[in-house]
């Protein structure tokens, strides 16, 4: 069994590869806020919280997401679809003190926002990034002590702010206590044929003397995005009216925000589908001959060929972000877009957990 905890958790990439590869785990603690925001300082909130207990800060932050007057929908997703109760889930993790979870989590995952760090030098380790979310997830790790982190990121994070920003992430994750690699992935070896490329940092604590820990092998990409569609017929709902399919077809579109029926999809982002952005299907008018009596949707020309065109669904984008089928989807599709694009390849961190369980560092759990 293995005791799991995420922060920044979306719709729970590690916790959807550990169910696909039916490893028992048990969920200690997620915290996502939902992209809502607090319009208070931090100072303020602190004083409120100030010789407070845990339960009691953690009903005041509470409180306080509440009286924005928006839902957390990260975590009706969440909710939908994991083992959790409400003891159990945190609204912000500034304000949540690892240590009453210290030695009871076995592997700690999160991928905190990419943030500049202001500073003249970087002589004072983990305050360093004080003002950042990267901060409160280092500050997590070193009050947690979990046996494993996880931790992943953009690729830009590399040369982010002319690389001083790793330079303090490096320094950072060399503080502690941890034996830890980072490598670049890309989700078209992993066997989701989407071109997204993230930044995975691992590390095990020193204690455990783990040293054979290597980032997995690709293999061979065998399927496209047409793998991944939905069967026919598609809800008339997604298919573009004359705006929308001018603007996904036009030459500008193409090199920039769009592709159309590509057998790897670009990478997929929390705006895509809106604003006509991300991949795009098009069909030959004979496909769908329905369309010649529906003024809603456009027929139009792409590259010669008479058809009409269409988005992607939210099941799509959850496919090809690994998530399958018995997913469930309980928001809107805007809502549910913007949390899969924002969400972690299912399939790559499956299989950095086989390799880390290789290690044999989760053996006596």
């Amino acid at each position: 069994m293995i005791r799991l905890a995420t922060v920044f958790s979306g719709i729970g990439s590690i916790e959807f590869a550990l169910k696909k590869l039916k490893i028992k785990n048990e969920i200690i603690f997620a915290c996502d806020n939902g992209e809502r925001y607090l319009n208070l300082d931090v100072k303020d909130i602190q004083k409120m919280i100030e010789n407070k207990n845990d339960t009691e800060t953690k009903n005041i932050i509470e409180e306080l997401y509440k009286k924005t007057g928006k839902i957390n929908n990260v975590k009706a997703t969440y909710f939908a679809n994991y083992k959790i109760d409400d003891s159990k889930w945190f609204e912000d993790i500034r304000f949540v003190n690892g240590r009453m979870f210290e030695n009871k989590v076995d592997l700690f995952v999160g991928g905190s926002p990419c943030q500049s760090f202001s500073i003249s030098g970087y002589r004072k380790g983990l305050e360093d990034a004080r003002g950042t979310l990267f901060y409160d997830y280092a500050r997590m790790i070193s009050e947690i002590k979990p046996k494993v982190f996880i931790y992943e990121n953009v690729p830009g994070l590399l040369n982010h702010d002319g690389g001083k920003t790793f330079d303090i992430i490096t320094k950072i994750f060399d503080s502690l206590g941890y034996d830890w690699s980072f490598q670049k992935l890309v989700a078209k070896n992993y066997g989701i044929p989407q071109n997204r490329t993230r930044v995975y940092v691992v590390g095990f604590r020193k204690d455990l003397n783990i040293t054979s820990f290597e980032f997995p092998k690709g293999h061979k990409l065998t399927k496209e995005v047409k793998d991944f569609l939905d069967d026919e017929p598609i809800d008339k709902k997604y298919f573009h009216g004359e705006k929308g399919f001018k603007w996904v077809t036009s030459k500008k579109s193409l090199q920039k925000r769009v592709s159309i029926n590509s057998k790897i999809a670009r990478t997929q982002t929390a705006n895509q589908q809106f604003n006509w952005c991300g991949d795009m299907i098009f069909y030959p008018i004979e496909k769908q001959l329905w369309a010649l009596d529906d003024p809603k949707v456009y027929v139009g020309d792409f590259k010669g060929v008479k058809g009409v065109c269409r988005k992607l669904t939210p099941r799509e984008c959850l496919r090809l972000m690994g998530y399958d089928d018995s997913f469930k989807i309980v928001v809107d599709d805007n809502v549910m877009y913007r949390q899969c694009g924002n969400s972690i390849v299912v399939n790559v961190m499956e299989e950095i957990v086989k390799e880390i369980i290789k290690t044999g560092v989760f053996k006596n759990d």
